[in-house]
Formats: C-alpha cells, structure tokens, sequence
C-alpha cells in the first residue's frame, strides 16, 4: 500500500500553511509521521509544486518518500483532486492500493487509520468493497437551500434519533485500490463503503483558515503538556 499526500506550495487563507510550523514542527510532519508510524505503506508519495516541501520531505522521511514534480496542467486552484491522483497513479501504478489523505488532518490518529485499513482489506477480500471513505455520521433535521425538508417530516417531528443516517463525506481520508480508480478515475468507487468517525471528533478537524490553524494548534500543546 502507497501513501499519497498531495500538496501544493500556494494557499490562500493560512499562507504557506503546509509548510508552517505548528507548535516549531511543518505542518505536514504530523500527518506524515503518524502514516510512518503504521508500518502500513512501502512509500509516501508527495506529488507538489513546491522546491520547499520537497526538500523538507526528502531530509526529514529519505527514501521513504517518493516526490512527484506537478506538472503545470495540474497547479492551480481549482485543479481536481482526481485529476492529480490519477496522475499519481499513472506514475506509480495500478497494481498497489492506496490510501489518500491531506496534511490539513494533522490531529488524524494512528490507530485510525490502522482499523479504516483493515476494514477495507477485509472488505476487499470478501469482494463487498473497492474502496472506503471517511465520513461523519449525522442524524439531525437537515434542509436544502429552498428550506425544504431533506430526511424528515416537519409535521411528524421524529425523534432526531430515530431519523435515517444520512453521512458527510468530510475528506479525511480515502483508501482504493489502482485498478478502481482505473475504471472510476474517481477516489471513491463504484463499490465504496464508509469509514464512520465521531462527528465531532477532534480527528476532523480540517485546517482551512487561520481559526482551524488555531485550534488544532491549541489541542497540540494540550497534547504536548498532557504527555
């Protein structure tokens, strides 16, 4: 299994952010250190525009990490992530799986990742799955832009704990296998099941703007004292 963490050099909310130090460490150390520290995957592919990330990765992980120079047809902001893993994937090959995730998940858990790994093998061994995403689990009243009801009756008012489970994706991770997303071009398959995390876990927490950067750097110095 091949680890993927893409990342670009340019961000607009937190400048820099993937680089940054939280708490004197790269942003991107944490998520990367907690893959390591699975012992699941052969390598950790960066695919980035960044001269910085890329000398960052290679001192810090050595030949653990495999950088995949951007090309110019994938840099820029809204460049699709299919896009760039599908560029991996012609680079690295269709017979690994892999599992894609993001350095804005630095308070993602080891053991998480260990138990969304052994769902999905288990699930592709018994052919019920070709790939597995993380989601939040929400049972609650839920309305379109219109206010018009999405899971419930308002004259009936069910029990929120009685409603349908409805998931967000909330794109901590996603775990695939080559040959699916040769045939999707799309991270999640035509068989996919749900890795489902607490809803208000601290493991979602994803930093797109300078409040997330500070509490997760916040829960990473509690963490820090606590040890």
């Amino acid at each position: 299994m091949i680890a993927l963490l893409p990342m670009k050099g340019h961000s607009e909310r937190v400048p820099k952010k993937n680089v940054r130090l939280m708490n004197g460490k790269p942003l991107f150390f944490y998520i990367a250190d907690t893959l390591k520290a699975t012992n699941l995957f052969e390598q950790l592919a960066i695919n980035t525009d960044s001269e910085e990330i890329n000398e960052l990765a290679i001192s810090e992980y050595g030949t653990w990490v495999k950088i995949i120079e951007r090309p110019v047809d994938l840099i820029g902001d809204f460049v699709s992530m299919n896009a760039i893993i599908d560029y991996d994937i012609s680079l690295l090959g269709i017979d690994h799986d892999y599992f894609q995730t993001h350095s804005t998940n630095p308070l993602l858990k080891k053991d998480t990742v260990l138990a969304a790994v052994d769902q999905y093998r288990q699930g592709k061994s018994e052919k019920k799955l070709d790939s597995l995403f993380s989601v939040n689990a929400i049972q609650t009243r839920l309305y379109d832009k219109h206010l018009s009801p999405l899971n419930h009756n308002p004259l009936i008012l069910t029990r929120t704990q009685d409603l349908d489970v409805i998931y967000e994706e909330n794109s901590n991770f996603y775990v695939f296998s080559g040959q699916s997303f040769l045939q999707n071009k799309h991270r999640i398959g035509c068989k996919p099941e749900p890795y489902v995390m607490a809803r208000n876990s601290i493991e979602c927490i994803d930093i797109d703007d300078i409040a997330d950067w500070d509490l997760a750097e916040t829960i990473m110095k509690n963490r820090k004292n606590d040890d």
